[in-house]
């Protein structure tokens, strides 16, 4: 496999001529145009080397190189500056901010090549210790939503994320991303949540994984969170899109599994998110117009892209009434297969709220327990099926 170059500089004639020059090589090239992007992409890409550029406006290559050095992430990615600074002072900042090699420019791509070359070489993740090195692997991501509110999706993702948890023994991450709408908090007994808002707020410079991985709260299940604010004024955080963006992208790096509670519809946001997913859970109700908005939700997930094949529909059973249709019925005016029908436990829920449980692992012998169980094992097979 190709060693991948990450280039920060904000020089696009830069950016273009040794992009091309090392492309040309047989490296994978990745662009950063200044230092937070440079810094987020360097966690997002895991490069082999990275090309920085010290004069760039916002934050200059040496604070991007010391910040890279204070991140366990990136602590040990081999750093070359590349720099029109040619002062002995210059070399020696560049070094003490955490710099492996120094280059001057103009340079010959000859030398630029060597310094490439021997860098990578004589580096812990060079070419022969990186083929026998595992990848990192990014986590099996599954979003949950539905055609319009109240149906259930926190419920459902919260469960089904304690379900693959009991059933893979895998860090399992549940991210509740409803900024000022948030419910699972007060559910399991934190009253007011502040993980989400405080990653928000961020500068995306700071939005690092041991960030996010702070901001997560850990349920007596083992079960982590991260859980949205209750507080409606901070609703308006949630349109900053790539911020929101970003930290899903640093928890698939933190668990081996995520479940992403998107909320109804498809807003800008989630029109994003589900891209960004290995599976689609659309939840609905065995409800005539219920039934029409999510057959019409599920064609315009289709059409954004998303394959018919990684769509999953889940029917909640929320009340007991012989006025609801059965599964088979369900199926038919949904015409898309429904694998799981969650049974009406209102007494089942309302006891697991009481106690701050999750049934899923508090009551995993119930049949709303097993029929989540059933639901996380569906997720667990396609994935080795995709892998």
């Amino acid at each position: 496999m190709a060693e991948k170059i990450l280039i920060i500089d904000d020089d696009m004639d830069t950016l273009k001529l040794v992009g091309l020059m090392l492309q040309k090589q047989g490296y994978q090239i990745v662009a950063a145009t200044n230092g937070p992007q440079g810094l987020a992409q360097a966690e997002v890409e895991n490069p082999d080397l990275i090309l920085l550029d010290v004069m760039m406006p916002e934050m200059d290559g040496y604070e991007v190189a010391r910040r890279m050095r204070a991140n366990p992430f990136t602590a040990s990615t081999p750093i070359l500056m590349f720099t029109a600074k040619t002062q002995l002072d210059d070399k020696v900042t560049g070094f003490e901010s955490g710099a492996d090699d120094y280059l001057t420019k103009p340079t010959h791509p000859t030398e630029l090549s060597a310094h490439v070359k021997a860098l990578l070489a004589r580096s812990t993740k060079g070419r022969a210790l990186a083929q026998a090195a595992p990848l990192e692997k990014r986590a099996f991501t599954i979003g949950v939503l539905s055609a319009r509110g109240g149906l259930g999706v926190t419920t459902v993702a919260t469960n089904l994320g304690s379900a693959i948890l009991a059933a893979s023994d895998a860090d399992t991450i549940v991210a509740e991303l409803r900024s000022g709408m948030g419910t699972l908090g007060p559910d399991l007994g934190i009253s007011d949540p502040q993980g989400l808002t405080r990653l928000l707020q961020a500068k995306q410079v700071d939005v690092t994984r041991q960030k996010v991985k702070e901001e997560l709260s850990t349920h007596d299940s083992g079960l982590r969170m991260l859980l949205g604010s209750i507080h409606p004024h901070d609703v308006p955080l949630q349109e900053n899109l790539s911020q929101v963006e970003l930290i899903v992208n640093r928890l698939a790096y933190l668990a081996s599994y995520v479940v992403l509670d998107l909320g109804p519809g498809l807003t800008k946001l989630n029109q994003s998110l589900v891209k960004m997913c290995n599976q689609v859970i659309v939840i609905l109700e065995p409800i005539p117009n219920t039934i029409l908005h999510t057959r019409a939700l599920i064609a315009d997930l289709v059409d954004l892209g998303v394959n018919p094949k990684c769509i999953q529909a889940v029917v909640i059973n929320r009340i007991r009434s012989d006025t609801q249709m059965n599964w088979t019925q369900v199926q038919q005016k949904l015409e898309h297969p429904v694998p799981v029908a969650i049974t009406p436990a209102p007494e089942l829920f309302y006891q697991a709220v009481r106690t701050r449980a999750i049934i899923a692992s508090s009551q995993p012998n119930s049949l709303t327990g097993q029929q989540f169980a059933k639901l996380a094992a569906l997720m667990l097979d396609i994935e080795k099926q995709q892998a």
